[in-house]
């Protein structure tokens, strides 16, 4: 036997067999704040089991494996049939239908559905964010079917199911099904109305045959897709199935997965139709219009998505440096890690009140708060996608040269990081559409304003930062051009007044002297010595 050289010593354990949902305490004082008494303790139970499972080191293997096995395209059988189809490793499989039977596309038609599916896709999405593409599209697929009720009759019980069956067959045939999108082409990315695809109309009943491209369809193993095209009176939604009543395929060639920089498990194609085959979602011309409900549903996913992944690097980054020892003590308790630390943990919070705040928005499902969405939405989309990377960065950081190898998962989450701000729109887009906002909608603004009017002289940092932005606002030279800075501006405020009405004293102080009232540096670890840091990174801490 060789002699030992060495013992292992001063290493942190994995973080694992935890309870992800109970652990994190600024998403369950969201939960219990947004969800009614009567649902809270069936709340509670569902997202510790998840919590339960997202923690596990099954999961945690599910997601190695998911990202180690990428998806395969099979363009042909063996005998020169065209069958379009994509494999995926066995542990996507396992992932994708433990999100489905946990009601993570359940959102719509139960009582506080969407503040605990929001809360879910945050927990769940940190075990392996790629699933979550097809969960948040099936997901946001309900409001644009619900213009047409026939369709939202015939799908909608199988979009909302909570039973996964992988296989590719009629959707009359499948208990639930999973759907996808395709917007964008090769000539237009999100400038939309460039789209060339062709909607040509066959019989009766809103039949109609498309003939283009799209230049990304993510999820193409999915059983239907809402996609534009241009049919007489202009940009038109439609619903692609892949499988048609009878049992034949439709056309839908996926010509190429694309080799993306993260988000490895799942699958994101370049698609051709030629003949195929559609039903008409809404009207004509009135494509956008029809589709705009999917796209904030998953806008707010892109939201949820990017808290998951500050979270899950914040945690990491605070186990690692309550295990790890340097000059003398434990990392955790050394001045200027705590600072680091800290302010990791002001941002994780600041983007899971933000966004629970948002899902329960949607329950209340009034026109206040429709309005306060039209202009939160975007805003939040915006800035919390933004603050994901250099969030995730610096908690890899934190980690030293273990969280620079694969190993630790957080380069995985690195890689991951940017996606959520260029899905759905990039920042620009958002910001046009938060100023399409101000000037067409004057009850987005009120809303908003009233949103934040709540917190008012509760901190003098705050009432500053409101006031500011009104002056910014009443400023309409230039607007274009100062759009990034009016949608920070906005995020900002919102969250300051977020976190000045639910969090505790020590995290709402710290957040609004930093963010709000300009005692920050431009790097993370920068905030005033004299806050109570301990206390913040204490809370951020996931209890094993």
């Amino acid at each position: 036997m060789a002699a030992s050289t060495h013992t292992v010593t001063n290493q942190a354990p994995p973080l694992v067999g935890y309870d992800v949902y109970t652990s994190d305490r600024a998403l369950t004082e969201a939960v219990e704040r947004h969800v009614a008494p009567g649902l809270l303790d069936e709340a509670r139970e569902e997202l510790s089991e998840l919590g339960r499972s997202a923690g596990s080191a099954q999961a945690q293997e599910w997601g190695t494996q998911a990202n180690e096995n990428p998806p395969k395209l099979r363009t042909h059988d063996r005998y020169g049939n065209r069958i379009d189809e994509v494999d995926f490793h066995p542990a996507w499989h396992r992932l994708l239908g433990h999100g489905v039977t946990s009601g993570l596309t359940n959102a719509w038609g139960r009582p506080g559905g969407h503040v605990r599916r929001a809360a879910g896709f945050l927990v769940w999405t940190q075990a392996e964010p790629g699933h979550g593409c097809p969960l948040s599209m099936t997901h946001a697929a309900v409001p644009a079917l619900r213009t047409d009720p026939a369709l939202a009759a015939e799908w909608e019980p199988k979009l909302t199911s909570q039973i996964y069956q992988e296989d590719l067959r009629p959707a009359a045939d499948k208990p639930g099904v999973l759907f996808g999108m395709g917007m964008t082409e090769k000539q237009g990315g999100s400038d939309v109305r460039a789209n060339t695809t062709r909607a040509e109309p066959v019989g009766g009943d809103g039949e109609y045959l498309l003939t283009g491209h799209k230049w990304f369809c993510s999820a193409p193993m999915s059983d239907g897709f809402l996609v534009l095209a241009q049919a007489a009176e202009g940009l038109t939604c439609f619903l692609v199935p892949r499988i048609l009543a009878d049992g034949t395929r439709n056309v839908f060639r996926i010509q190429r997965l694309k080799d993306k920089l993260g988000n490895r498990s799942n699958a994101s194609s370049e698609v051709e139709f030629d003949g195929t085959w559609a039903r008409r979602v809404g009207d004509e011309g009135r494509g956008v219009r029809t589709i705009i409900e999917m796209v904030a549903a998953t806008r707010l996913d892109c939201v949820l998505g990017s808290a998951a992944l500050m979270r899950q690097s914040v945690a990491q980054a605070v186990h690692h440096s309550v295990y790890r020892s340097t000059f003398g003590g434990p990392l955790i308790d050394k001045p200027l890690m705590r600072n680091v630390l800290a302010d990791l943990a002001l941002e994780s919070e600041a983007a899971t009140a933000l966004g629970l705040r948002l899902a329960a928005a949607y329950d209340a499902d009034t026109e206040e708060e429709r309005a306060f969405l039209r202009l939160a939405v975007p805003a939040a989309k915006y800035w919390v996608t933004k603050r994901c990377t250099p969030t995730v960065a610096e908690s890899l950081e934190c980690l030293g040269g273990n969280g620079y190898v694969e190993e630790s998962g957080m380069p995985r989450l690195l890689r991951e990081s940017p996606l959520n701000s260029i899905w759905e729109g990039s920042g620009n887009v958002q910001a046009l559409d938060l100023l399409r906002a101000l000037q067409r909608e004057p009850r987005a603004l009120n809303a908003f304003l009233q949103e934040v009017g709540r917190a008012r002289g509760a901190d003098h940092r705050l009432d500053a930062a409101i006031k500011n932005l009104l002056t910014e606002l009443a400023d309409l030279d230039g607007i274009e051009a100062r759009g990034r800075r009016l949608a920070e501006r906005i995020a900002l405020v919102l969250q300051g007044s977020l976190l000045v009405r639910w969090a505790p004293p020590e995290v709402s102080d710290a957040f609004c002297a930093s963010r709000l009232g300009g005692d920050w540096g431009t790097a993370f670890g920068t905030l005033p010595h004299t806050l109570d840091l301990a206390s913040v990174v204490e809370r951020a801490r996931a209890e094993v």
